[in-house]
């Protein structure tokens, strides 16, 4: 007979709304008392809503962001991006260890997409997920072997977005 493992929800896709959808599982959990624990790979800007509003969702909500403020070049990434994104895997692992409810791991799909962190060492985290434990995982280009290992994937399509107009991202929407 199998043992139940934790679940993992992979969110993929060219178009808006992998995180957004993190975000909002993070707020249905939190609302029924759960403990949600973030890691975001490659961000590290404070003024974004998801990070400013911890400390009025603590202790149920914790937030921890391995990324420079600058955006990363995804085709030449710097030395440290990578320090990072070691940093941030590491972390995943221990706070797996604590059994959150929900354990968002934010660009996870786009580091390894881009050789930030190996395929194989996220694979190994995601090994012995607490059974009360659902991970998310978020990113464009997701490699297929965690869209296999995922139980739940959805993939976000870009049909159309105002920033194609010229309309630029708005604090509280995109940000």
């Amino acid at each position: 007979m199998k043992t139940f493992m934790g679940l993992i929800h992979l969110y993929t896709g060219d178009g808006e709304g992998k995180s957004i959808t993190a975000f909002g599982l993070a707020l249905r959990a939190i609302g029924h008392g759960y403990k949600v624990i973030i890691v975001q790979f490659m961000k590290g800007r404070k003024d974004i809503g998801e990070y400013k509003i911890r400390k009025r969702l603590a202790p149920h909500y914790e937030i921890h962001q391995f990324g420079r403020k600058e955006f990363i070049d995804l085709k030449k990434p710097s030395q440290i991006d990578y320090i990072l994104a070691q940093r941030a895997l590491k972390f995943a692992k221990k706070a797996l260890k604590r059994k959150p409810h929900l354990l968002i791991l934010d660009e996870i799909n786009l580091a390894v997409s881009i050789g930030l962190i190996s395929l194989k060492d996220v694979l190994e985290v995601l090994e012995n997920i607490p059974r009360q434990t659902t991970v998310v995982l978020t990113g464009r280009n997701a490699p297929k072997e965690l869209i296999e290992r995922a139980d739940l994937v959805t993939e976000m399509r870009e049909i159309k977005h105002p920033w194609r107009r010229g309309i630029q991202a708005r604090r509280g929407i995109e940000y």
